[in-house]
């Protein structure tokens, strides 16, 4: 801690890098762990449940699987979020890029998040592209549908479609800029938001896992322990 305080303290362009461990502490659960989404014992895997083709052809079934599973709309930011927001008022923390879908960052106050894969609070009629909130989503049963007929899609990346490329170019210009790069609760084998790592070129690299990921071994600093505990220690 001593050491991560003194990096962020000497450090002024800090940018964040986030997965579903983030959000863990927050009593939403991960995709690959043990208790994971991708664990959940469903007939089919979740890659095809969250596919774009899936979502085509069997709306109803992803419907039933994307409300049971993806949607957690009671959870709270927890410590790493509120602390990021934090450090971002500061002007310490120019920007949250994160492969949550939750909202939970700008729900802590973080103004400049680059959510890479979406979010669960925007979505969108397919005919007419008129908006709809997740209150719309958690409170209809079947396929959403808008005043006008057209079936409501979530504005979230799903397997075989790619991520937006304006989204994509910010994130890449914050990285690139940053002076040090926080990556925390990711297991970084998403791709491709996993490869914008490779645009940083600051001089201070902080992974913070509970497991190894593959940037361990370029990292100026490793910590594998809550990330809710360890932000809740870090001064402003």
């Amino acid at each position: 801690m001593e050491q991560l305080q003194k990096l962020i303290d000497t450090h002024d362009r800090i940018v964040f890098f986030g997965g579903a461990g983030v959000s863990c502490e927050s009593g939403i659960p991960d995709y690959r762990s043990r208790d994971g989404i991708y664990n959940r014992g469903y007939t089919l895997p979740p890659e095809t449940l969250l596919s774009h083709t899936y979502f085509m052809r069997h709306t109803d079934g992803f419907y039933r699987f994307y409300r049971d599973v993806m949607l957690h709309p009671d959870a709270k930011p927890n410590a790493a979020h509120l602390k990021l927001a934090e450090l971002e008022k500061a002007g310490k923390l120019v920007s949250v890029v994160t492969q949550n879908i939750d909202g939970l960052h700008q729900k802590a106050g973080s103004c400049r998040v680059h959510e890479l894969h979406g979010s669960v609070h925007r979505n969108a009629c397919m005919s007419c592209g008129n908006f709809y909130d997740l209150d719309f989503i958690l409170q209809g049963e079947g396929i959403p549908k808008c005043t006008c007929g057209g079936t409501v899609k979530p504005d979230v990346v799903l397997y075989e479609e790619s991520l937006d490329d304006d989204t994509v170019m910010q994130a890449i210009e914050d990285i690139r800029s940053a002076d040090m790069l926080i990556i925390g609760g990711t297991s970084l084998n998403v791709y491709p938001a996993a490869g914008l790592l490779t645009y940083f070129r600051g001089d201070a690299l902080v992974v913070i896992n509970l497991q190894p990921t593959n940037m361990d071994k370029n990292a100026t600093l490793v910590i594998d322990r809550p990330i809710g505990e360890v932000f809740s220690k870090i001064r402003v």
